[in-house]
């Protein structure tokens, strides 16, 4: 992309961003002077802002200072429903990159396997699909009652929806690479886990990557929703824990840390995905 197109691809950026902080603005402004309302409006808004107090919704300034706060003391702990949100975002993280590691180690020699046997494929295949579409969440009262630990299920269910991406991407580039290669390895008597490593990863690793990028995607995706269920610590229970405290500033200010986040983890799977497939 060129210099100026990249300019003006900023320019639009920062003209939507003050569209939406503008649009936020006004939304959160008083509702009336003091007008006379009905009670059913009264009832529906809340009769603060009815009588043109501020609103309950906090207004980009109340964010920004709410932001400035919790990002001046990320880790403080003050007891276990009251610790900073840098503390809630590594618990998250530590728990999504320990199952999606699992999974990983699962998944990517399973996927080889299915991918180099037809045999294999066949009879994994059915388990696959049945178990495939189920939410990862609906594991979770079975993890709870099996592994008697709420950090330990959170792990196991990040484990499951990280590995049906990997193991169908990773399955699907082994099965693709050409036939060819592999006769040419056969031919020169190359061993099967040489031949797999040397051969087969190379040509499947594009195709692997993108699982990988999928899964951690739906990864981070999970352990907030799972956080919220189990609770203790994460950014999920971080969110949940603020909204029984009635904090909506906190609660913004987690969901913005949450799609950075999420926007840093793609980022760097990107650029692996981008090194693998135009490598030398």
């Amino acid at each position: 992309m060129a210099r100026s197109e990249r300019l003006r691809a900023f320019l639009l950026s920062l003209l939507i961003l003050l569209v939406f902080v503008a649009a936020w603005q006004i939304g959160t402004q008083p509702v009336g002077g003091g007008a006379v309302v009905d009670d059913d409006y009264a009832k529906l808004v809340g009769a603060a802002a009815a009588s043109g107090q501020k609103s309950a919704f906090p207004t980009p300034a109340d964010f920004g200072a709410k932001l400035i706060e919790q990002l001046s003391h990320p880790f403080y702990s003050n007891g276990p429903n009251d610790k900073g949100i840098g503390i809630q975002l590594a618990w998250s993280i530590g728990r999504v990159a320990l199952g999606f590691f699992l999974a990983a180690v699962v998944a990517i020699p399973l996927g080889f396997l299915i991918g180099m046997s037809r045999l294999v494929f066949d009879a994994l295949d059915p388990y696959i699909q049945v178990l495939k579409p189920i939410s990862p969440l609906a594991w979770m009262p079975l993890a709870l009652f099996t592994l008697k630990d709420s950090g330990v299920s959170a792990i196991f269910v990040i484990f499951v929806c990280s590995i049906w991406p990997m193991l169908i991407n990773t399955a699907f580039g082994v099965a693709a690479v050409r036939k060819e290669w592999i006769d040419v390895a056969r031919t020169l008597e190359v061993k099967p886990i040489r031949r797999a490593l040397l051969v087969i990863l190379p040509a499947a690793a594009p195709t692997i990557m993108t699982g990988m990028r999928i899964s951690i995607g739906i990864a981070w995706l999970v352990i907030v929703a799972a956080e919220m269920l189990v609770g203790g610590t994460g950014i999920g229970y971080f969110v949940w824990n603020e909204w029984n405290n009635l904090s909506i500033s906190n609660i913004l200010v987690a969901v913005l840390m949450i799609g950075l986040i999420g926007m840093i983890l793609d980022m760097c799977f990107a650029r692996l995905q981008k090194a693998v497939t135009y490598r030398d």
